[in-house]
């Protein structure tokens, strides 16, 4: 997700850094001009991240950079830190979300995966920010059978690592849901439309049982 987002930044300009993760595209916005770091409000001039993977082309652009600053996960992930950044957007994906805007982004059931919840805290404490959970509607189970991501509840041992108080928008490849300041009612119809059409017709049975309506 973070390589095809920054893919789509080329033609931006005045762009600012402030991540955890340090990737290849992000040498490449830097260099078309798109990122400069000139308007951030918070280290102005720098890229601010915590680690690094990639290529070889990517090491050797971050070696001895002046432009790069490497922190801890503490700094750079602290909400108050990311707050302090003018219109931060962050990008997050998520495993699995519920109808009431619940999501999952540590667990599989009850496995750890990964997942964090700090960047969408900070972004909506930074003036102007926002924050945006981006994933497929669907995976393929180890069975080969395929599952949506959005569903009536969250999986038993799920973690709620965002939690729908603090979800914005959600985007999938069917569209946009924007969950802030919305209904239950109206959380369940936005992210119904923009799950896979193989399971928007159980999702609608679910928000029948729900909400005593059918879905509109």
């Amino acid at each position: 997700i973070p390589n095809a987002v920054a893919n789509e930044l080329k033609a931006k300009k005045h762009l600012g850094i402030h991540t955890e993760m340090f990737t290849e595209t992000m040498v490449d916005l830097i260099e078309c001009g798109a990122v400069d770091n000139s308007r951030k409000g918070f280290c102005d001039g720098y890229s601010v991240a915590s680690f690094t993977m990639g290529s070889q082309r990517l090491y050797d652009f971050l070696h001895n950079n002046p432009t790069v600053l490497f922190k801890s996960c503490t700094f750079s992930n602290d909400p108050w830190t990311i707050a302090k950044n003018n219109k931060f957007v962050s990008i997050n994906a998520t495993l699995e979300i519920d109808l009431t805007g619940q999501c999952c982004s540590e667990s599989v059931g009850h496995v750890q995966f990964s997942g964090s919840a700090e960047t969408v805290q900070g972004s909506q404490m930074s003036p102007g920010g926002k924050s945006i959970l981006a994933m497929h509607a669907t995976y393929t189970d180890r069975e080969g059978k395929l599952r949506s991501k959005i569903v009536p509840f969250l999986a038993k041992g799920a973690v709620v690592t965002t939690s729908r108080n603090d979800v914005d928008y959600v985007v999938t490849e069917y569209g946009i849901a924007k969950l802030w300041g919305r209904s239950l009612k109206e959380r369940a119809r936005a992210l119904i439309s923009i799950a896979h059409p193989d399971f928007r017709p159980m999702l609608a049975e679910e928000y029948e049982k729900r909400f005593g309506r059918p879905l509109d």
